[in-house]
């Protein structure tokens, strides 16, 4: 049975900034598995940009699936459609090669959040499968893990990206701003634990030496 992955980003930039990006995102510090990438085409149709890219990417498995994958790298079609009116950008990528081994489709649709101005949200879906008989549900396992350990890289190394095309952006400074005061707000709440917990202990010792000082 194919499996099914959706998830939902949130990006502190606007979809234009996003879009902008968007072209701009390899090579980053996360995208090492990401070997090239080519424009193939790219056409203006109906008031729409139509583009299509093939990409290369590493092909690191298992050694069980040795067996399967031999080739160090994949090739992967990405197929995007920006709407300016609509103000959305709509991309579809698919592997190349090897789909009765494993196939992956992947749907992102990054669009403008209503009621966060400046903030674009990314719904990502995607769908993983293999024919392989008698290893197919291995397969779909170990491709959804994967899958998933690549979106955390992709959006780590597009929020980079971003950072650093706009790094005086407002929304992205406030929001890394509430991140630090919050990591430290917890910080302050371990410390505070912490020192409760050795007070605690501390207490019990003292008492526990002052019951064998009257027992002595």
């Amino acid at each position: 049975m194919t499996k099914y992955y959706e998830s939902e980003t949130v990006y502190n930039y606007s979809w234009e900034q996003v879009t902008q990006g968007f072209w701009n995102r390899y090579p980053n510090p996360f995208s090492s598995h990401v070997l090239s990438e080519d424009t193939v085409s790219r056409e203006v149709r109906n008031g729409k940009l139509h583009s299509k890219r093939l990409l290369t990417k590493t092909n690191h498995v298992p050694k069980w699936g040795e067996r399967f994958f031999k080739a160090k790298s994949v090739n992967i079609v990405e197929e995007s459609v920006v709407d300016p009116n609509e103000r959305t950008l709509v991309t579809y990528t698919r592997n190349i090669g090897f789909n009765k081994i494993m196939s992956v489709v992947e749907k992102v649709v990054y669009k403008s959040l209503p009621d966060q101005p400046g903030k674009t949200i990314a719904i990502r879906s995607a769908w993983i499968d293999s024919s392989v008989y008698g290893f197919g549900t291995a397969i779909r396992a170990f491709g959804l893990d994967r899958f998933k350990k690549n979106c955390a890289k992709t959006v780590s190394g597009f929020n980079y990206v971003l950072q650093h095309m706009f790094p005086n952006n407002p929304v992205a400074l406030a929001a890394a701003a509430a991140a630090a005061a919050s990591q430290a707000s917890k910080a302050q709440k371990l410390r505070e634990a912490a020192k409760h917990a050795s007070d605690h202990m501390k207490a019990q010792a003292e008492h526990l030496v002052q019951n064998l000082s009257v027992k002595g």
